[in-house]
């Protein structure tokens, strides 16, 4: 009988992937076996001629939807007849091709079963399948089989059991199953009262809410603090407790109608795309701009119009909105850029005077996973941060690496990146590196990856900034275990992020503007044009250097780098309310200043003289604001900025904007709408002048700066009528986030050019 061996990469772990094939084979009446190896599957497969390429068809076109297999091989081999077609235990691949899946949204059929009165699991807030459910989070080691995640201490009931064994069953092999039975239960925890039982708890965690209580909720990949958006004393109080006095906090909608989103348009202008995306299977957090007459309480996004919202994916998010049946603020339980809480003894260790009570449950959370982010920019997703549902994010190299490489990312809102092959792996988000909780999870996250991907990085890559903490680390990391490191500057490495999600362009124009970086000259970058490709950049274009006081403090007090501009202009600015006495001493004596060309820094600047935002509790705080609140862009707005030549660079110089910035005739929003507009028009401008002097290229926006959607898509409208192709970052974000992957494209050029 014509057998067939066919062999399948990608996502075919943890989504229901081996019986499938069985229940496909069984359909086209086909003989033999599916075994698991280390991440691919094999297939041995009999049947006619016909039969088999049916089969082998359908395993691509009608595959489970959360599942990206694809053939690598299939060849006629000679075997033994069979006389069934069956599932065999996971096995040991020569070489390991491991894919691991990221924590999944709760399926259509789990949610019909949680409100199905009859069905054992009505209300069941651990309800999956092998459609849905937590995996990344709750996986220990490979293979992908129950005794290797944290579910293997709830052993199975009989029904349970029976499901998990039955190939025809949708919780064949699901890894998370589980049932009220023998499964994970919540625990409320509120001063005295503690009550175990997944109803109980339910019901007195939703009755603290509605008496206006802060709870903390463990999810899926961490603790969230929640509480009714509607009601503006307890977001005060949550502000307070958080000390968290103006950054947004995200909105937990409740889930209606067809896509979900009924209940958020009452609240929200989510446009079409918007839609699209919040009810995407990542259930990312969306940013969406309010309503006029917007319902939610006003201190949730103070000074902004955009709210972060998101959709249940948990099915205990669902119990708890539906039974609350108002939004929920649900933010991140955790402090200063860390990573979010996921243990329960810790949580009430550290989140005690923030939360009224605890929902726990007993189901431990192996690694976090904060909540993915984005911002529909241009009519596409810009990736703010990557988190639950997309990462780890899996994707394929323009480039087959000859040994392994470990990214470290940058110091805020780092992520790491492991490299092998054609392959590459960035984690879910981690965090700022600025403590030792930071530090203890970056360092879980690099042993994770390595040991789960099976892979021994040989190279490390780090940032050049020599007080980054990852970078000391890299340094006695490497030195004790006899790593090799490469050091890639932080704006190179913005670039070649572009270089690698377009490997089509052979030559580029890249605009690089942030707030922060280490450059080559060992002055603070940021507002940076680079010609090339990867690993070989002129430094083309960049700003006049503000003299910033103050270190890390001028990106949290606008005023510094609005003082810095003005003083340098000799012109005799003072905010409001702040003595600045000793800063102007020591402005006029360079004594504990520094260089900056961040365009960040100007954008800080320009909400200090227009907003009076002299002082921030977040980054990007000021320039949010001042995005908020401006006119439309137009290129009449623009003012003409001189550029000076110096070392084959141009120097952009900031001073005409100063008397715009400054003039109080003029309404905020016309100001803000004129500085947006100059800049947009000064980059377009150069990119003119390049190409007359260089020939063509591809035009790349990166960098945080590029997540101002009014600043971004005004500079691509522009850029298009004047016949540029442009490009922003596509699934890696354009803030540091991204950083360790540019990192990645970057070393991969230094090594194939001799360096380290």
């Amino acid at each position: 009988m014509p057998t067939k061996k066919i062999i399948l990469t990608g996502k075919v772990q943890g989504v229901g992937f081996r019986p499938f094939v069985y229940r496909l084979a069984h359909q086209h009446h086909i003989l033999g076996t599916v075994t698991n190896k280390t991440g691919q599957v094999e297939i041995i497969a009999q049947g006619n001629n016909e039969q088999l390429a049916a089969f082998e068809s359908q395993l691509i076109s009608k595959a489970p939807p959360l599942s990206q297999p694809t053939i690598i091989r299939s060849t006629d081999v000679d075997a033994e007849p069979c006389e069934t077609f069956s599932i065999l235990k996971s096995q040991s691949g020569d070489k390991p091709d491991i894919h691991i899946p990221t924590d999944f949204f709760t399926c259509h059929d789990c949610l019909e079963e949680m409100q199905d009165k009859n069905n054992r699991r009505y209300r069941y807030p651990f309800i999956n399948c092998t459609q849905c459910g937590p995996r990344y989070t709750l996986i220990t080691s490979l293979p992908y089989d129950r005794p290797n995640t944290s579910m293997a201490h709830f052993p199975l009931c009989q029904p349970c059991e029976e499901e998990y064994l039955n190939p025809l069953d949708r919780r064949f092999h699901a890894q998370p199953l589980a049932c009220a039975s023998c499964g994970p239960v919540l625990t409320f925890r509120s001063g005295q009262q503690q009550l175990q039982g997944n109803e109980e708890a339910l019901k007195a965690c939703v009755k603290a809410l509605q008496q206006g209580k802060i709870i903390a909720v463990k999810g899926i990949g961490g603790y969230h603090l929640i509480c009714d958006a509607t009601n503006e004393d307890t977001i005060n109080i949550l502000r307070q407790r958080k000390h968290r006095p103006d950054k947004p906090f995200a909105v937990l909608f409740p889930w209606k109608g067809e896509n979900g989103t009924d209940v958020i348009q009452n609240y929200l202008q989510a446009s079409a795309t918007e839609e699209f995306f919040i009810s995407h299977a990542s259930r990312p957090v969306v940013l969406i701009k309010s309503q006029t007459k917007n319902q939610l309480a006003p201190n949730i996004n103070p000074g902004l119009e955009e709210v972060g919202a998101l959709l249940p994916y948990s099915p205990l998010h669902f119990l708890i909105t539906q039974d609350f049946n108002r939004p929920l603020v649900a933010t991140s339980a955790n402090f200063s850029g860390e990573p979010v809480i996921t243990d329960n003894k810790e949580a009430e260790q550290r989140l005690n005077k923030i939360a009224d009570g605890f929902l726990h449950h007993n189901r431990p959370i192996v690694r976090p996973a904060d909540d993915s982010v984005i911002r529909i920019i241009n009519n596409k997703p810009q990736h703010i941060r990557l988190g639950r549902g997309i990462a780890p994010l899996e994707l394929e190299l323009p480039f087959h690496l000859a040994q392994p490489i470990l990214a470290l990312g940058g110091h805020m809102k780092n992520t790491i990146a492991l490299a092998w092959d054609n392959r590459i792996v960035i984690s879910p988000h981690i965090g700022d590196l600025g403590t030792k909780r930071s530090m203890d999870v970056f360092e879980q996250v690099i042993n994770d990856l390595q040991q789960l991907y099976n892979v021994d990085a040989n190279f490390m890559v780090c940032d050049k900034h020599p007080d980054y903490a990852n970078t000391r680390w890299a340094n006695h990391y490497c030195t004790s275990h006899h790593k090799q490191l490469i050091q890639i500057y932080h704006h190179h490495a913005h670039a070649g992020v572009l270089c690698g999600e377009y490997p089509e362009q052979s030559r580029w124009l890249i605009f690089a503007w942030d707030g922060t970086g280490y450059g080559a000259d060992k002055t603070i970058w940021g507002g940076e044009t680079f010609l090339g490709t990867s690993a070989n950049w002129q430094h083309v274009t960049t700003f006049r250097p503000l003299q910033l006081l103050g270190g890390d403090k001028a990106s949290l007090q606008p005023w510094r780098s609005a003082a810095a501009m003005a003083w340098a202009e000799s012109i005799n600015w003072t905010p409001d309310d702040i003595d600045i006495t000793l800063a102007r001493q020591a402005f006029e004596k360079h004594h504990g200043t520094f260089q900056s060309s961040a365009v960040g820094r100007l954008f800080d600047a320009a909400a200090a003289f227009i907003l009076h935002i002299h002082e921030c509790s977040f980054d990007g705080h000021a320039p949010m604001q001042l995005e908020q609140i401006s006119d439309p862009l137009s290129s009449s707005l623009a003012i003409d900025l001189k550029v000076t030549q110096q070392d084959n660079m141009a120097i952009i110089d900031w001073a005409n904007l100063l008397a715009t910035l400054q003039d109080t005739k003029l309404k905020a929003s016309s100001r803000s709408a004129i500085f947006h507009s100059t800049l947009g028009m000064t980059l377009v401008q150069q990119a003119i002048n390049l190409r007359l002097a260089h020939g063509d290229f591809a035009v790349g926006l990166t960098g945080g700066v590029f997540q101002n959607k009014k600043l971004t898509e005004f500079v691509i409208q522009q850029l298009k009528q004047n016949n540029f192709n442009v490009f922003t970052t596509h699934n890696i974000p354009c803030n540091d986030a991204g950083l360790c992957y540019g990192q990645i494209i970057e070393a991969h050029q230094a090594i194939a050019n001799g360096h380290k």
